[in-house]
């Protein structure tokens, strides 16, 4: 009887060791996930306290433990400033112990954050930066792009229009990289396609009157009118062009980067037949209402697709946490890689090989006044673009494509 009390003991004592040993996979007995964003400046409205309340709406979903650990949450403001932002995330990963950093706003936080990330070997998924080159030549292991790029935007926006029968183009682009990277992109899948670019202007950031660049448009009588540009300038673009009955006079509008907050702060009456890209609505299905509903709550405003995306990114890391049984980063990322991203934000999505998350978009066309039945009931829906066919093959210079 002892003996087999002993025994007893001892297989309890092995299996309490056992779980133990799992358990400890988790460093430093928490999975801690920083939000860093844009908390008080421009991008505060399409990020700020939505990424946030997003993360933290995925953690309180997921039960707020991960094997036995609890999941908490960071929150950081880097002032749209690389220096400030690449500071903070190193304090992140060295200090506070952050196990993945997300969301930063503008590409150029975006690379700063990713290069620290890849020093101190630790998770980073960007959401509302656009840049390419994540996934491209500075493409790596321990960062992810979740959301849209710039080459998905301009080549998945000009194809589904040129397919429609919007041919002849004319571009009013923002004279920086971002608005040169929408321009390229988008004029060559025009020409490939059959249409022709008839010419191009490109307004410095953030400049005060846009009348003439507009009218320059306008005159080209170009069937679409390509606003390659982020804020100040896109908006301002499209309410110029409201104002001068461009609209009106038959030619339509493209924008290669809008948010539907945008569209909100614009109003329809300015807005209205304007052509974009986007990778989530929340009014598209069952699915995105009722998240977004819980969103709206929590925010009084409907989701961007960002926002949207930091939920999504957040869900599918803890998943694979639990069926990884650590938060091994590289582990992490590539049980992230193995398992499809099918919820409320992606359609056929998938973690590619370059880090790239590929899924489906939508062509989507701002609603005139009269056809809106309730507040931010502002898209129909035109088309959808394939994500193979919107973010295309993985970039040659990724040297994780290459094997």
């Amino acid at each position: 009887m002892f003996a087999r009390n002993l025994s007893r003991l001892g297989i309890v004592a092995a299996a309490m060791l056992a779980s133990t040993a799992a358990l400890a996979q988790v460093s430093d007995d928490v999975v801690k996930i920083g939000v860093l964003t844009d908390m008080n400046g421009p991008a505060a409205t399409p990020t700020g306290q939505g990424s946030v309340t997003s993360a933290q709406m995925a953690i309180d979903d997921f039960g707020g433990t991960v094997l036995g650990k609890p999941i908490t949450i960071i929150v950081g403001d880097h002032q749209l400033k690389p220096d400030i932002g690449g500071g903070i995330a190193r304090r992140w990963y060295d200090v506070d112990q952050v196990d993945l950093i997300v969301d930063v706003p503008v590409s150029a936080v975006g690379l700063a954050v990713q290069n620290i990330a890849n020093d101190k070997k630790k998770l980073f998924i960007t959401h509302s930066t656009l840049a390419a080159d994540f996934h491209g030549k500075f493409c790596s292991p321990y960062a992810m792009q979740w959301v849209i790029d710039t080459r998905s935007l301009a080549a998945g926006t000009a194809q589904a229009v040129v397919k429609r029968g919007g041919d002849s183009w004319f571009f009013i682009t923002d004279d920086y990289a971002f608005g040169h990277a929408l321009e390229r992109d988008a004029s060559s899948v025009v020409t490939a396609n059959g249409g022709k670019v008839l010419g191009a202007v490109r307004p410095p950031l953030a400049t005060p009157d846009l009348s003439s660049f507009v009218l320059q448009a306008q005159a080209s009588k170009a069937k679409i009118i390509g606003i390659a540009a982020g804020p100040p300038n896109n908006m301002n673009e499209i309410k110029t062009a409201a104002e001068f009955g461009v609209f009106k006079g038959g030619q339509q509008m493209a924008a290669l980067l809008a948010l539907i907050t945008d569209i909100h702060s614009l109003g329809l009456p300015a807005a209205q037949g304007l052509l974009l890209t986007t990778s989530f609505y929340w009014d598209m299905d069952d699915k995105t209402r009722e998240w977004s509903k819980r969103y709206f709550a929590k925010m009084n405003r409907m989701p961007t697709m960002w926002q949207a995306g930091v939920y999504s990114s957040v869900i599918h890391y803890l998943n694979a946490i639990k069926e990884a049984g650590t938060d091994e980063p590289l582990k992490v990322a590539a049980k992230m890689r193995e398992k499809p991203i099918e919820d409320f934000f992606s359609r056929n999505g998938k973690l590619r090989e370059d880090n790239l998350m590929v899924h489906d978009l939508w062509l989507v066309q701002v609603k005139k006044p009269e056809e809106s039945k309730y507040p931010w009931d502002y898209y129909q829906i035109l088309a959808k673009i394939p994500g193979e066919e919107a973010f295309g093959p993985p970039d040659p210079a990724c040297a994780m494509a290459k094997k």
